[in-house]
């Protein structure tokens, strides 16, 4: 599988087209790696496998190769073959030939200089091309609409293969199992090739030569200088305008302008945290802070000799626990869940939370609705 990753690459494309110089403020820091970004390539690893073997190509199965290989991941990628193998079944029914393609490079660079990526999954058909793009993540939800990495992907695949198949209208679908996501949206081949033109492009260009404005918001989550952006600091410190006044001293419009970068401000403030200790743990110092032992709870140093211990006093040391749902659905696998638990799952209202009016879940009645009810 491809490690390389382009300057400009189609993953890091909303935070380059939002702000595009930190492209090359970012260049020259080391990429960061974490477990988490190992087990997502682990899961990509088997969702290939999975389908390329579905689809009838000789392929050897990686899985004792896999550092996290697990239950769940086997279960998130049968899920994710068997949407693609739902998908080019309906492909069939207005195409006598479709083709998929797997990990499969994509250049658009007509658009963007030495731009190319890796296509999770496409499916090549007269009429459609469809992108699937398969996220093992569970801490950020990914949508479709307008996903920029889906769009360059799409860009790239309509460079290898318009020729081939007469495309007029290009889906995106991000697969997200973890979180129980599956966004689809599409746009036709022209929408896609003037955006491209019009904000790609442009846009590339100043990325690439460090040039055009820093621009902070959402975007930052992924950046490398995050901690240290001078715009980013001065996007969240706009709040000390309030005065950090009490709650009831302001109003509707005041409360409502602090909901949108309150979020942005907390993640900020983290960052911020994160980083400076790190430094002073290198040795930086920083006037009027120390660092200290944090809190620690007591641990057994032989939890196999305390239980031996305690089972020889005649006590039971070990406590029964029903496995949770998705430990239970990994222990049974999803199929035989839904046979033997399905009618024994519910799932309960969750706790009310304030998001903004372009989320896309349902309102909840609140007591004013209630009351305009009665």
């Amino acid at each position: 599988m491809p490690t390389k990753h382009a300057f400009l690459s189609a993953s890091a494309s909303h935070r380059w087209l939002n702000c595009p110089p930190s492209a090359k403020l970012c260049e020259s820091l080391p990429d960061q790696t974490s477990s988490f970004a190992q087990e997502g390539t682990d899961c990509h690893e088997l969702c290939a496998y999975l389908v390329e073997k579905a689809i009838g190509k000789d392929v050897k199965d990686p899985t004792e190769n896999l550092t996290y290989y697990n239950a769940e991941m086997q279960n998130c990628a049968e899920e994710y073959c068997s949407y693609v193998l739902e998908q080019l079944e309906e492909a069939k029914k207005y195409c006598t030939d479709p083709m998929v393609f797997i990990e499969q490079r994509l250049d658009f660079s007509r658009w963007v200089e030495n731009g190319f990526g890796t296509g999770d999954c496409l499916i090549l058909a007269d009429q459609v091309l469809q992108i699937i793009d398969y996220k093992h993540g569970l801490g950020v939800l990914v949508e479709s609409d307008h996903n920029s990495q889906m769009m360059c992907y799409a860009l790239g695949a309509l460079e290898a293969f318009d020729g081939i198949y007469d495309i007029d209208r290009v889906t995106m679908t991000i697969f997200q199992p973890r979180r129980d996501n599956i966004s689809t949206w599409s746009c036709t081949k022209e929408e896609l090739l003037k955006w491209a033109d019009e904000v790609l492009a442009p846009t590339a260009a100043l990325a690439y030569e460090g040039k055009g404005e820093f621009k902070a918001g959402e975007h930052c989550q992924f950046c490398k200088v995050k901690a240290t952006c001078r715009k980013r600091a001065e996007f969240n410190l706009e709040l000390a305008q309030y005065d950090f006044a009490m709650p009831d001293t302001l109003d509707e419009m005041e409360i409502a302008a602090i909901l949108e970068k309150v979020d942005q401000l907390i993640a900020w403030g983290n960052d911020i945290k994160d980083y400076a200790l790190v430094q002073a743990q290198a040795g930086t110092h920083f006037e009027g802070w120390k660092i200290v032992e944090g809190r620690s709870n007591r641990k057994f140093t032989d939890e196999a000799a305390v239980a031996t211990a305690v089972t020889e006093a005649g006590f039971d040391p070990y406590e029964k626990k029903l496995l949770g749902i998705t430990a239970m659905s990994s222990l049974l696998g999803k199929k035989q869940f839904d046979e033997l638990l399905g009618g024994l799952v519910y799932k309960p209202p969750g706790k009310p939370a304030l998001v903004p009016e372009s989320d896309k879940r349902p309102a909840m009645n609140t007591a004013t609705d209630d009351f305009k009810d009665n």
